[in-house]
């Protein structure tokens, strides 16, 4: 879902637009780069599944870990720069409307009115609370929107996603992705328990898992403990929570011109979101061939990781880890707020 903005090599900057990017041979050297900083963290995911049989952690946020970790050890010189901003940027507007392949159309109707109503408010009300969370704790503006999309939509790739359209800086998109990153393993480590705690029935806890948990992956890793029924439940929320990605996107894209000098239609609609909605269109009308879509997920993944690296690199952890404490206290509240609407929409709706 898994944009971006992400800036310059410089912690307070923002990224700047796309265009002008160098010479394709110029960008060669910083895309390189990222493409070994990518098959570094793919293979420790690879690595860390077979020393406790299961990934925790994600290629995308190793990626990132890596990267920063290589910034803050080693100087990069400015000929890797162009490929580390290109990869930051287009490579991961690419994957977003990719991702648009993943959803379709046909599945929202099967869940029923009241139910996608209703995960629609909870998105709705997590944003705003979660967005005023930050705010009441000191985040800058940019910063808690990040939190708030990540927390409310899905994670890492909502950050991502809303990155570029909000012009954040490299070091807010980082520290965002990399503390719910952190309370997202946490998640689906936690709510086995949760379940036999609150009692829940299979399908109870599916629409609890998907309305509350980060990623798709993290989802299906949190129900599957539960039975098949609870990880098709929570995967179908989930995806439809996902959906809400593109709304909102283009909110933020109208509300963040509105601020600006001028309204443009790049600022109100930015190509990738609109991009994410014609593949979400053609997958609907089944115009993409079922061939077709399991390729389009792992292109779209793969740049996502390789985007991620590049804003690793991209970022100096000092800057980041100077905002640390407060995003997590940020993004933990705003988890806690979210699993109790969450819990309040399931007896709402009277979930059996």
């Amino acid at each position: 879902m898994n944009a971006h903005v992400i800036l310059r090599g410089q912690s307070h900057r923002s990224a700047a637009p796309v265009k002008n990017f160098a010479h394709p041979l110029l960008l060669l050297p910083g895309l390189l780069l990222c493409a070994a900083v990518t098959l570094a963290a793919i293979l420790a995911e690879h690595v860390e599944s077979m020393l406790f049989d299961g990934r925790w952690i994600e290629s995308l946020v190793l990626a990132i870990v890596i990267g920063t970790a290589l910034r803050s050890v080693v100087r990069i010189p400015p000929l890797f720069q162009a490929g580390i901003d290109f990869s930051a940027k287009v490579l991961l507007e690419i994957a977003v409307v990719l991702l648009g392949a993943s959803i379709s159309l046909s599945a929202i109707g099967d869940a029923g009115a009241g139910l996608v109503a209703g995960i629609a408010a909870v998105v709705t009300v997590s944003l705003f609370l979660s967005f005023g969370i930050g705010r009441v704790l000191g985040l800058p503006a940019k910063l808690a929107t990040l939190v708030a999309c990540g927390n409310s939509i899905c994670g890492n790739s909502a950050i991502a996603a809303a990155a570029p359209v909000i012009e954040a800086e490299a070091d807010d998109v980082a520290a965002a992705i990399a503390f719910t990153a952190i309370l997202g393993v946490g998640a689906v480590l936690a709510l086995p328990f949760l379940q036999l705690a609150a009692g829940y029935s299979a399908t109870q806890y599916g629409v609890f898992a998907g309305l509350t948990v980060y990623a798709v992956p993290q989802v299906l890793a949190a129900t599957a403990p539960a039975g098949l029924i609870s990880t098709q439940t929570g995967t179908l929320v989930k995806l439809i929570r996902v959906l809400m990605l593109g709304p909102v996107l283009f909110s933020l894209g109208v509300l963040h011109g509105a601020h600006g000098k001028r309204v443009s239609l790049r600022h109100m609609l930015p190509w990738f979101i609109a991009g994410f909605a014609l593949m979400m269109a053609l997958r609907s009308l089944d115009l993409i061939p079922p061939a077709a879509l399991v390729p389009i997920a792992g292109v779209s993944n793969a740049l996502t990781i390789v985007a991620m690296a590049a804003l690793g690199l991209s970022v100096d952890i000092r800057t980041a880890g100077r905002a640390g404490g407060k995003v997590i206290l940020a993004a933990s509240l705003s988890l806690a707020m979210l699993c109790a609407v969450s819990y309040a929409l399931i007896h709402v709706l009277a979930v059996a």
